[in-house]
């Protein structure tokens, strides 16, 4: 069987999963069967066999499972967010046509060499950084839950900051590619511009109130800066670099405080800024090891109110671990764990430095945002406001991560027709 048949395969049983999980949620909530289900199944799996047959056209010797569990997860997170409110569910629906044309048209466009990208380097590192600092702007930036991360154009909403996380991939990728030689000899001007990353994220720690972007940003300087050095002295450097900056932040951030004490005692807070969490941990702890079932967890009030404040965004994970229950919150993190491990294999395959670094900064990135999201709201470091890839509601991190999916795509179709040739 070819790549884009076993892609093709994996993605009819997605489709049947979906009818199956949506079937399951329409049933719960409306005590009766209907035929929308399987329309609603029909209609997903014609958008990815649409990305499917652009697949098979520009990257046909590409990784056959990145695009299967990246519509798995979708899927999961549309039914999720169906079952805790339906209008939400048809906006992401619109969000996931969006981000399969930005999939189709970034691999159309980049299909004969997408290393390309690595001549403007330092315009995406400037492009990073403005879109980081974008929400500064007055009018058009906005402050949500504490924390300054969107923009708003008209009824548009828009996370700038998911888009400048793939930016700033693309520019360690082409600078470290350059500079991982002589950065081991410590010259100031070559260490420059990541001295500026490192500014950049205190800064964006203390303008925009949130510990989890710049932890996200930083992190990705830090794993990408190791796979280009080997070097595991910088990687602590630069990890007590980013303690000392954000201790000396914090102190003059007091959102960012209270998050820190949150996490270490939510008891204490529990009337006021620690309810969100705990409504999240014993939503969790009401799933057990099996669930409640999809569409049979306490989600909402009578009146239709989420008990767990914007559970369709950020605390998505706590919904699906009390319906899906300890086991199906350890698939999910596993299906997780399947991409990282593909996109690393990617990685290892390709045969040029940018190539490498693009990729392992892409996986880098997609596991690191799922382990802080999932990690504070299991009470593992401090609870952030950064979305679950693919399944979380809101458009900015969709589009993002089918951007990244066809990177990873790119990558992989090129290191597989170099090592067949």
């Amino acid at each position: 069987m070819t790549l884009r048949n076993r892609e093709l395969a994996a993605l009819l049983t997605v489709g049947a999963l979906t009818a199956i999980g949506f079937a399951t949620v329409y049933t719960a909530l409306r005590s009766q069967i209907s035929g929308g289900s399987l329309g609603y199944a029909v209609f997903f799996f014609g958008l990815y066999l649409v990305a499917h047959v652009v697949a098979r056209i520009t990257v046909p010797l590409a990784d056959p499972y990145l695009l299967p569990m990246a519509a798995l997860l979708t899927a999961i997170g549309v039914t999720e967010i169906y079952r805790l409110g339906p209008n939400n569910a048809f906006r992401q629906g619109l969000w996931i046509v969006i981000g399969v044309a930005a999939f189709s048209a970034t691999l159309f466009w980049l299909r004969h060499d997408y290393r390309v990208l690595e001549r403007y380097k330092y315009v995406f590192g400037v492009t990073a950084i403005f879109l980081l600092f974008l929400p500064r702007l007055p009018v058009i930036g906005e402050t949500i839950n504490g924390a300054r991360l969107w923009i708003h154009v008209g009824s548009l909403q828009i996370q700038p900051g998911e888009f400048g996380k793939i930016a700033l991939v693309v520019f360690l990728a082409g600078y470290l590619r350059e500079k991982r030689e002589v950065l081991a000899q410590g010259r100031l001007k070559d260490w420059g511009p990541l001295l500026v990353i490192w500014g950049a994220a205190m800064l964006l720690l203390f303008v925009t109130n949130d510990l989890g972007s710049a932890l996200l940003y930083y992190g990705i300087f830090v794993a990408m800066l190791y796979v280009a050095t080997a070097r595991i002295a910088f990687v602590a450097g630069a990890l007590g670099l980013f303690l000392v900056g954000s201790f000396v932040v914090a102190q003059g951030t007091p959102h960012v405080q209270e998050r820190v004490d949150v996490w270490l005692n939510p008891y204490k807070y529990e009337h006021t800024s620690g309810y969100q969490i705990l409504q999240a941990l014993y939503s969790m702890a009401h799933g057990g090891v099996g669930g409640t079932g999809l569409g049979r967890g306490i989600l909402n009030t009578q009146a239709g109110a989420q008990i767990v404040p914007e559970q369709n965004s950020d605390f998505i994970y706590s919904a699906l671990a009390q319906e899906l229950g300890l086991i199906g919150a350890a698939a999910l993190l596993l299906l997780y764990m399947a991409f990282v491990v593909r996109g690393f294999q990617v990685a290892l395959k390709a045969t040029d430095g940018f190539s490498k670094l693009l990729a392992a900064g892409l996986s880098f990135s997609f596991a690191f945002q799922t382990f802080v999201i999932v990690g504070g709201i299991t009470r593992v470091i401090p609870l952030t406001g950064i979305t679950l890839p693919f399944v979380s509601y809101g458009g900015s991190s969709v589009v993002a991560n089918f951007l990244l999916v066809a990177g990873l795509l790119l990558i992989s179709n090129r290191a597989n027709r170099e090592a067949g040739a």
